[in-house]
């Protein structure tokens, strides 16, 4: 016999919280059995947090008024399911917390973020919340904006929710829908539709903003116009709902999918948002009912299992019918780069590193100056060779112009990196080379450095006046041949280190953590690897000069000489 597992332990194997567990059974929902793939951190643990199941009540019921609009439930109520209620609404409605300036609690998530293959029911889950948000939010004059990218989406993403409104006996009379807009005249408050930067722009004061198909998105312009249009609001919310994109790099969906899984993976810290993703898993027969079923939290119901055998069906006739059928009915994006260290794994390694006690002890440098205008990076490595393991020392730069830009990609960890001194932020809005060479000529007297190394395609003005001070600068090419025994030596220590006994001994510096989590990796037909700064997630500028150190170390003399090294790639100046 199984053993049998308290109401408490399946909680937890959800990833739903006691409170919404406590909410579900109270209100008689039943549980989910698909938990999504990537979730962040749940609301409640943000300071100050109160789970109000009232809140979650009027929410559900503002939906029940409304009705479905099309199919066998049309006319129905458009009650939401239970998934639905136990990832999103109760979670993004229920939380709250005190807000001294809006003299009552408010919504702790701000930027909703739901990823979904589709036929999960995203229209009517978007359109319940608009007009949840637009008529029964109890704010006044509440402005709510759907964002498309022409006017031909725009039809395609307000039409359904005006339907929805106009369909609803509990609305009728209390609110007026136009061709672009839907009026609530007792509030003052409207729902609207908007397809340029000036439209959103115009008079915009952003209490809601739904976001449908964020890859359709091929600018974040208008995106980020409404996220950035809610500050005057007490409680605004900002949400996405998306099936997932092909793999594109830097376009504003990958950016917002890498944020949402950074967050969930505890690489950044941003209670105001609150991400979902489902999805199936490499590795997983796309054709089988319990992949079907595990990337689609409403299986059975929406989508339904006739129809994703006939998709299922029709994607085994040609890759390009399959790539289709990964993308859109099971979440896969279908040019996904490879994570070369997962960031537990890296966090294994965290012991303290001690600089003082590394005074006198050989290092080996790697210099990063590949940006300018963003981070610059330098690290030391210190081996142990009687014990095969290595300190990791670090320095990082960014120009102060450039702090408000890193603060928005890293949830504003980079000004706190500030402060906490793991990140110098230098006057200007360049690199000023002035720090650089004075911390690296601090560092040659501190310890017994025996060579730098850089990339000598970024070479600068730096480099030369180093080499000009008779510093022990290496020329550290970048390309397959020496980085990829280099990346793979990185691996192999991070894998072997334990809490108790690191191998490579980082200090959890949080902004080398941040690269960590940000690589990923090119990979030749031969199976060799490098960096990928195109296609990784941010800046890996620290991981590029750990690698450049790590260069050095593997094709130091006998003693300790890696056999992947490469002599012919590493040429001393």
């Amino acid at each position: 016999m199984g053993t049998r597992r308290t109401r408490s332990q399946v909680l937890a194997d959800l990833g739903i919280s006691p409170e919404v567990g406590w909410y579900m059974k109270q209100r008689g929902i039943p549980l989910p059995d698909c938990p999504p793939k990537v979730q962040t951190p749940n609301p409640g643990e943000a300071p100050g947090a109160v789970f109000d199941p009232e809140r979650v009540d009027r929410v559900l019921k503002s939906f029940h008024l409304l009705r479905h609009t099309q199919g066998k439930w049309a006319g129905k109520p458009l009650d939401p399911d239970p998934w639905q209620v136990a990832y999103i609404l109760a979670p993004v409605f229920g939380w709250v917390r005190w807000d001294d300036e809006a003299e009552g609690y408010v919504r702790i998530v701000r930027k909703l973020y739901v990823d979904v293959p589709r036929r999960n029911g995203k229209t009517t889950l978007s359109g319940g919340i608009a007009v949840y948000l637009m008529a029964a939010d109890s704010e006044p004059g509440a402005q709510v904006y759907a964002a498309a990218t022409s006017e031909k989406q725009a039809r395609y993403t307000f039409d359904p929710i005006k339907t929805i409104a106009e369909r609803a006996p509990a609305l009728k009379g209390n609110v007026k829908a136009f061709t672009k807009k839907i009026t609530h005249p007792a509030s003052g408050s409207y729902f609207t539709v908007v397809s340029s930067v000036a439209e959103a722009l115009h008079g915009a004061n952003v209490h809601g903003g739904i976001i449908d198909e964020l890859h359709v998105h091929k600018s974040p312009d208008l995106v980020e116009t409404i996220e950035t249009g809610t500050g005057s609001r007490r409680q605004p919310l900002v949400v996405i709902i998306t099936t997932a994109d092909e793999g594109k790099q830097e376009s504003i969906y990958d950016r917002r999918r890498q944020y949402v899984e950074q967050l969930a993976r505890g690489a950044l810290h941003d209670p105001d948002t609150y991400g979902v993703v489902w999805g199936a898993d490499e590795g997983d027969d796309p054709h089988s009912e319990a992949t079907w079923r595990k990337a689609n939290p409403g299986y059975g119901v929406s989508p339904s299992a006739a129809y994703l055998r006939g998709a299922s069906a029709e994607a085994q006739q040609s890759p390009a019918d399959l790539a289709k059928f990964l993308r859109l009915h099971l979440g896969i994006r279908t040019k996904q780069s490879t994570r070369f260290i997962r960031l537990e794994d890296w966090d294994n390694n965290a012991g303290m590193v001690d600089e003082e006690a590394l005074a006198g002890r050989d290092t080996w440098g790697g210099l990063d100056l590949a940006s300018t205008s963003d981070l610059c990076a330098l690290c030391w490595l210190f081996p142990d060779d009687e014990t095969g393991t290595l300190d990791a020392l670090w320095r990082f730069w960014t120009p102060e112009a450039n702090l408000k830009a890193l603060d928005k990609r890293t949830a504003g960890a980079a000004s706190r990196w500030v402060r906490e001194g793991w990140l110098t932020a230098t006057p200007g809005n360049v690199a000023d080379y002035d720090w650089i060479r004075e911390q690296i000529r601090r560092d040659r007297d501190k310890f017994k450095v025996r060579s730098i190394g850089y990339d000598p395609w970024n070479a600068s003005q730096l480099t030369n006046d180093l080499v000009s001070e008779r510093a022990p600068m290496v020329k550290v090419r970048q390309g397959f041949a020496t980085m990829s025994p280099v990346l793979k030596e990185i691996q192999r220590l991070v894998l072997q280190g334990t809490p108790r006994v690191p191998a490579l001994r980082h200090g959890g510096h949080p902004v080398v953590r941040w690269c960590v989590d940000n690589l990923a990796v090119a990979m030749d037909p031969a199976g060799n690897v490098k960096p990928d700064k195109a296609n990784s997630g941010d800046k890996i500028d620290g991981v590029s000069a750990l690698a450049t150190a790590m260069a050095e170390i593997v094709a130091r003399p006998p003693r300790r000489k890696s056999r992947y090294a490469d002599e012919d790639e590493i040429m001393v100046v």
